[in-house]
């Protein structure tokens, strides 16, 4: 089975062709496959901020027993003062 010439250039058009869209798709591949990368590291660098934020909040509510007693306690003293002059 001989080929004519218009078939041969179609074969070659359409060879050229699948050889540039496998090459695409082999770059896009890789370009994904870095942004996938790069959001993780995004990620794992936002849920340590969230797990420092959740840590801030924690030593906050448990210092705020504490921090209120020791304002009321500054308080009583300075009324004393005010009163004892």
């Amino acid at each position: 089975m001989e080929l004519s010439t218009v078939q041969q250039i179609i074969l070659i058009i359409l060879a050229s062709a699948l050889a540039i869209f496998l090459i695409l798709s082999v770059v896009i591949a890789v370009m994904v496959v870095r942004l996938i990368k790069t959001i993780r590291t995004i990620v794992e660098k936002a849920e340590r901020v969230v797990e420092s934020a959740e840590a801030v909040g924690d030593v906050f509510k448990r210092a705020a027993g504490p921090m209120s007693i020791l304002r009321f306690i500054q308080g009583v003293m300075e009324h004393k003062r005010a009163n004892d002059k």
